[in-house]
């Protein structure tokens, strides 16, 4: 009897710790972890198909995209795939009125057609080393009490490149290094990469595909958008990085995957491998509180009165509509995050959950005399108290000011033109000037409208005001009670019609006749000074608790690996390569509810909206689901698959994602989370957590019977 309960404890416990589905789990330790439960779940590669530290693997077809997504490559002529939504701002930059890419999608017909993209980049993991012996040695020998490096960036950084050998890593072309903390600082991997900088715009499909069902889906499921697009990568004649040129040739990737036309079915095995981007496994209950009644909320208010703003511009004028959509995007996704956020620390009772493991390590800690956890979650208590209202007015600003209002992005450090006009040099003035000049139209770029910024503050200025006291504000934004008497709209217009940055004919006058008086009293100047000043103020007194919290969060994730094995866990997302699994599956929302794991085409049909822009579907899409011309495409029954949802552990970064079956091939690309699931950066849902994936054969479909690209499917290697 007492080795049955003993024995149900045990399953308890260690189902408690990790689920299958649960975890992103790092290639190095995938084998001791995970492995074997992989292959129980029906996985057919050996361990080292995944990851081979001296040979090309899976981790070798997978890509950083850009700076925040993943993409995986597709042929061995440097085929890539992502997101729709990932590319979305490359198409944008070369979308105009008059070539709409936005709207009527792009396809380069042939090599010479595909556009180049100056400043993106495709970053390829070399290598992952654990070099935690290493930087614990390295912080060992420093002797600073206040030092923070055990997760400073930099200092790590410097000690990856001295560990590669620096003069080693400035012959290298295109290699990087870098080393990331892992558990808070209780493990430490390097990773040498190799980064691409000539990529190129291949192929992505209208917005009513692409980004069918637009910020009304997001987050949601069932889904059904077409969310890639397509690039390739360039490299030398020896495949190493180079800059643009016409010269270069199609890189040729070490591992490139093939493309299943099998599909899937409810319970097949699914697996991505990507970059997730952050994850709070190791919140402790006072952080999950402070992120509900904090962050989300201020995110979720401010966003609204923002995007309500922003979105009756675009739908009046068509040139705001391509101006603004990356921009109204970007906004709605952090929106929806939140709302979803909010919901499962409500709806799971999160914070509990997490005073529960608080209470299990206290309880362990007195039992094995392990005093320092226990005053580690002493302090973390108290320092997120004392915090709470410079935190609150820390979001607001941030908020409602600097990411809301775009004349913010300024520069208001004047002090070089200041020394130039005194010292009446002629030539420093000239080039000051033309700093100047620049930092205007940086401000007025192509995608700027001033007025729908003035619109924007307004809305935002007003609701900053109700909440944050006179006493906590910048200074200069309380001159709209001493200059106007509350009036916003009239001191919102006297800051736009007096600052030289408010049109080029102000600043083309004082470009002729400088004077230091006109910056000094310039009102737009004036408001950004102030709120940066405010900004850097409440940085630098929260910076005034971070030590002390970094440092006992460090010790509470320690005792928790003490507590439970340091192989129970999987690190906290921090933006490297991971592997997650699962199940294709549907799940249950609310009562009487159930939905289903897969979509159609169908559901494209009934979702159609002639006079919603977010559900107009193309005329060539109707007319090829009236004749079923899906090709080898569809399933079984006929109809044409869009999408498919599956009980992998993702998050944001994993956008453009692969998603592969047991063989190692490709059924999808990862495109979003449904928002009953995005609780899941804090702790996993089992119930609802599923992560959305574009089906590979509605990508191939639309690449050849909709975009008539055929010629890009003989590239790759197409499998059933």
């Amino acid at each position: 009897m007492k080795k049955t309960l003993l024995l149900v404890l045990a399953i308890t416990l260690s189902t408690s710790l990790s689920r299958a589905d649960e975890g992103m789990w790092l290639l190095p330790l995938l084998k001791q972890q995970k492995f074997d439960e992989m292959k129980r779940m029906g996985l057919k590669l050996d361990a080292v198909d995944i990851y081979n530290p001296d040979s090309a693997s899976i981790k070798d077809g997978v890509v950083i995209f850009g700076g925040g997504c993943t993409g995986e490559m597709i042929s061995p002529e440097g085929l890539l795939i992502t997101n729709h939504h990932c590319g979305y701002s490359q198409i944008q930059q070369h979308s105009s009125v008059e070539k709409d890419y936005l709207t009527d999608g792009f396809w380069a017909m042939n090599r010479n057609e595909e556009l180049p993209n100056p400043g993106l980049t495709v970053t390829f993991i070399e290598a992952i080393d654990d070099v935690t012996d290493y930087v614990m040695s390295e912080l060992a020998k420093d002797t600073d009490p206040n030092s923070m490096n055990f997760l400073s960036p930099k200092y790590l950084n410097n000690l990856a490149a001295e560990k590669y050998g620096k003069e080693k890593l400035a012959n290298d072309k295109g290699i990087d290094v870098e080393i990331k903390p892992f558990f808070g600082g209780n493990k430490y991997y390097m990773f040498t990469k190799k980064i691409y900088s000539d990529v190129r715009l291949v192929g992505a499909p209208p917005s009513s595909i692409g980004k069918f069902g637009a910020d009304t889906d997001n987050w949601m499921w069932p889904r059904h958008t077409g969310d890639f697009s397509l690039f390739r990568v360039y490299a030398d004649e020896n495949g190493n990085p180079a800059p643009y040129s016409p010269n270069n040739v199609p890189l040729r990737p070490k591992h490139w995957f093939k493309i299943s036309t099998k599909g899937v079915d409810d319970g097949s095995f699914a697996m991505i491998m990507g970059f997730p981007g952050t994850t709070n496994k190791f919140y402790t209950s006072w952080e999950v509180a402070e992120r509900k009644n904090i962050d989300n909320d201020v995110r979720i208010k401010v966003r609204d009165i923002r995007q309500n703003v922003m979105l009756d511009e675009m739908l009046k004028n068509p040139k705001v509509r391509i101006q603004y959509a990356s921009k109204y995007a970007g906004s709605t996704n952090g929106h929806k995050n939140a709302i979803g956020s909010s919901w499962a620390i409500d709806m799971r009772d999160f914070v509990n959950s997490k005073k529960q493991t608080q209470d299990d390590l206290r309880n362990w800690s007195v039992q094995n005399n392990k005093q320092e956890y226990i005053d580690a979650l002493n302090t973390m208590e108290s320092i997120i108290s004392q915090r709470e209202d410079l935190k609150f007015r820390r979001a607001m600003l941030e908020e409602a000011i600097l990411r809301g209002m775009e004349f913010t992005s300024i520069p208001y450090q004047f002090d070089s033109l200041r020394v130039a006009i005194e010292s009446k040099d002629k030539s420093k003035i000239k080039k000051e000037l033309a700093a100047l000049e620049k930092s205007y139209h940086k401000l007025h770029n192509k995608d700027y409208n001033i007025n729908v910024d003035k619109k924007i503050t307004k809305a935002l200025l007003s609701y900053y005001l109700q909440k944050v006291p006179l006493d906590k504000r910048p200074v200069f934004i309380n001159e709209v009670d001493l200059q106007t008497g509350g009036n916003i709209d009239l001191f919102i217009n006297h800051i736009f019609n007096n600052s030289i940055f408010g049109d080029y004919n102000k600043l083309h006058k004082f470009m002729h006749y400088p004077r230091i008086k006109d910056l000094e009293r310039d009102p737009l100047i004036l408001f950004t000074k102030s709120v940066r000043e405010e900004h850097a103020n409440l940085k630098k007194q929260l910076e005034g608790f971070d030590l002390a919290y970094a440092k006992a969060h460090r010790s509470y994730i320690k005792g928790l690996l003490e507590k439970n094995g340091d192989l129970a866990y999987a690190p906290d997302a921090n933006f490297s390569l991971r592997l997650t699994y699962g199940q294709v599956k549907g799940y249950k929302p609310k009562d009487a509810v159930y939905y289903e794991s897969q979509t159609t085409l169908d559901g494209v049909i009934e979702k159609e909206d002639s006079t919603n822009w977010e559900f107009v579907v193309s005329p060539k899409l109707k007319e090829l689901y009236k004749n079923k011309d899906f090709g080898r495409y569809a399933n079984k029954d006929g109809k044409q698959p869009v999408a498919f949802a599956a009980t992998t552990h993702t998050t944001g970064g994993n956008s453009g994602s692969p998603v592969l079956n047991e063989n190692g091939h490709l059924i999808g690309t990862n495109f979003d989370r449904n928002w009953e699931g995005v609780g899941g950066d804090i702790q996993y849902l089992p119930e609802y957590q599923r992560s959305i994936i574009v089906d590979a054969r509605y990508i191939l479909f639309i690449i050849d019977k909709f975009a008539g690209a055929g010629y890009l499917l003989d590239e790759m290697e197409l499998v059933d």
